[in-house]
């Protein structure tokens, strides 16, 4: 397949055999995200929503020592109010990921060093999170004054135990990458050097699974979190139902049968 890069307001897209590669590339501010790459970012995921043939992401950051530190307060934009700011709030959240729920992709988060306030939030949009042992992770919101709007508050007590999230969220302290694996948000960490490697064993677990079947998962969980697991059963969901009735689904129960790996049609 014909790898794809794109660079355009220090945000780098690259795409190659299936996999896309989203990488915030502000280093000279530890990638902070100002407005011109939160436009970046949503038009990236709007991308990705419509290609089938990226089967999972990974989202990084430039260099090695932050993965991103959120808002770039150098920019205009912290010239607002915090009622300003709350008002002007983006939908799909931080990064354009922080929230969104209409990406059918899997998203690994690859930190690779600080994921601070806004760069959290990213993380916890995230589904699947691989850590550097240097990583540090934090909503550090609170220690200037103001509030993790994107979802870190409401993501972080849903997503791990609520002392622990309480914890966090009332001091704005940082937190190492092997406390956040203790508390259940990064899946595996790992030293630096073996960021990459670890990154591309979780990506290649993904590509063994049929690609209509991953679909419906992520679609599946994005979207029935309101529901009980009853109700969420009996939603017929496009992913789900396309699955159900797929190639895919028949091309894996004729490799079982024959003792060979699937080779998936997509569709």
């Amino acid at each position: 397949m014909t790898a794809v890069a794109e660079r355009v307001d220090e945000v780098t897209l690259f795409i190659h055999d299936g996999v896309a590669t989203v990488t915030i590339d502000r280093q000279h501010v530890l990638n902070a995200v100002d407005g011109s790459a939160q436009a970046r970012l949503n038009r990236i995921w709007e991308q990705l929503e419509q290609d089938p043939s990226v089967r999972a992401v990974v989202i990084t950051g430039a260099g090695s020592k932050a993965f991103c530190v959120g808002a770039d307060m150098s920019a205009s934009a912290v010239d607002k109010t915090g009622l300003e700011y709350w008002a002007g709030l983006d939908p799909n959240g931080f990064g354009g990921l922080s929230l969104r729920t209409t990406l059918d992709i899997p998203v690994i988060a690859k930190v690779n060093g600080y994921a601070l306030g806004g760069g959290m939030e990213i993380v916890l949009g995230a589904d699947i999170v691989v850590a550097a042992d240097s990583a540090k992770f934090g909503l550090t919101e609170p220690r200037v004054g103001r509030l993790a709007l994107d979802g870190g508050i409401h993501q972080l007590v849903r997503r791990v135990p609520y002392t622990q999230a309480m914890g966090m969220l009332l001091t704005g302290r940082k937190a190492g990458a092997a406390e956040m694996h203790a508390m259940g948000l990064v899946n595996e960490v790992v030293p630096a050097e073996e960021l990459d490697a670890a990154v591309q064993r979780w990506v290649d677990q993904i590509l063994a699974c049929a690609p209509t079947s991953v679909r419906a998962v992520k679609q599946m969980a994005a979207r029935t979190s309101h529901l009980t697991a009853a109700e969420a059963r009996g939603l017929r969901l496009p992913a789900l139902m396309a699955a159900l009735d797929s190639e895919d689904s028949a091309e894996g129960v004729r490799a079982f049968q024959e003792k060979r790996p699937p080779v998936w049609p997509g569709c």
